[in-house]
């Protein structure tokens, strides 16, 4: 929800609170009027109960009015405090998207630079193997001419005290290992810039796997310790028009929650990680999106307000009850989709959006 709208929830708000109040006064007045009518006018027993009849009519009525009212008040305090959230999440996300972005680019130059210093190594070596494979080759030539040479003799004593062999196969391993970790540093930074780039509220087509690979990524350090993280993509997904930080952000939101289950489930069943299922595929004129672990799953008590703002099961420090209420508004109140979760307590729980394919016109 944008300031705006934030704006006007806060004006009906305080229409809402206006209109009990009125309410109040207007039965207030019924109560008095009878009552001035009742002593001036000496009305008969039966006026006085027909009128009493009335009045409680009215109050009922009145009573009905209050606690639709007062039920109005309170979905309004909700999507309010819901938007108040969202407004200081926006805010948060925008000021860690600039934080990370100037950090991944002052990771990405240095990274770079040692990555192509590393490749040059690599190479340089190769070259410098092939020169010392030509002097073995040359050394044993000449050794069969002049044996007793003291060149030969001191290249054969430093060739034996090299350990060229453990070095020949050493050294190239571990060129390619500072590569793949070289690697591994660029694809976060590339992710943080990616996730940490705001959709401007414009909807754009984009590739889901791209999103989910890089929700991943950034959120690994939340599950690689409990878990095996898994995506699955089914063959020729098609482009979904959506916000990208909105969607990366509800993904986000899901992947921690799955880690946080698993870990709590570890506590008490022997087993050194849980496993967590990313998948995608089109359902007819939708994309739907699960994500499944097996951690401690969702009591059915609860299930139905694990959607409501600020509600948590999780102790003190561990959780606001924000982030999926954040994931339902993201999926039904900005792509007009669907979010549902299965869930068996014990057997872990899979989250289900659908977003729809084609762009909704706006009124």
């Amino acid at each position: 929800m944008s300031p705006s709208e934030a704006v006007v929830a806060t004006l009906s708000l305080t229409d809402y609170q206006r209109k009990l109040v009125a309410r109040d006064k207007t039965i207030e007045v019924l109560k008095r009027r009878i009552a001035q009518e009742s002593r001036h006018n000496q009305m008969t027993p039966f006026a006085i109960l027909e009128q009493n009849v009335g009045l409680e009519k009215v109050v009922a009525r009145k009573t009905i009015e209050l606690e639709n009212e007062r039920h109005e008040l309170k979905k309004a305090l909700a999507e309010l405090r819901l938007t108040q959230a969202q407004l200081l999440q926006a805010q948060k996300m925008e000021s860690i998207g600039q934080l990370a972005a100037g950090i991944a680019h002052e990771i990405n130059t240095p990274t770079q630079y040692v990555s192509d210093n590393v490749g040059f190594v690599k190479t340089a070596n190769r070259s410098l193997l092939n020169l010392l494979d030509a002097a073995i080759a040359m050394a044993a030539v000449m050794r069969e001419k002049m044996a007793d040479e003291p060149t030969l003799t001191a290249f054969d004593t430093l060739l034996k005290s090299s350990k060229i062999e453990f070095l020949r196969h050493q050294i190239p391993q571990s060129l390619d290992e500072s590569l793949d970790g070289l690697g591994h540093i660029s694809r976060i930074v590339a992710a943080m810039k990616e996730f940490s780039h705001p959709s401007q509220n414009k909807k754009e087509y984009v590739d889901i796997r791209d999103i989910i690979n890089t929700t991943v990524t950034v959120a690994r350090n939340e599950w690689k310790y409990v878990a095996e993280l898994e995506t699955r993509f089914a063959d020729d997904l098609p482009l979904l028009p959506c916000l990208r930080d909105m969607v990366g952000q509800a993904m986000l939101n899901l992947i921690v929650n799955a880690a946080h289950a698993i870990a709590d489930s570890l506590q008490t069943r022997e087993q050194e990680k849980g496993h967590i299922v990313v998948s995608a595929e089109q359902v007819g004129d939708m994309m739907e999106i699960r994500v499944a672990d097996d951690g401690t799953g969702i009591p059915e008590a609860i299930r139905e307000r694990i959607f409501d703002p600020f509600f948590t099961t999780k102790a003190v420090g561990k959780g606001t009850g924000q982030g999926l209420a954040i994931a339902y508004s993201t999926v039904v109140d900005k792509h007009n989709g669907q979010i549902r979760c299965e869930s068996k307590p014990g057997s872990g729980a899979t989250f289900i959006m659908r977003f729809p394919l084609v762009v909704q016109q706006e009124a």
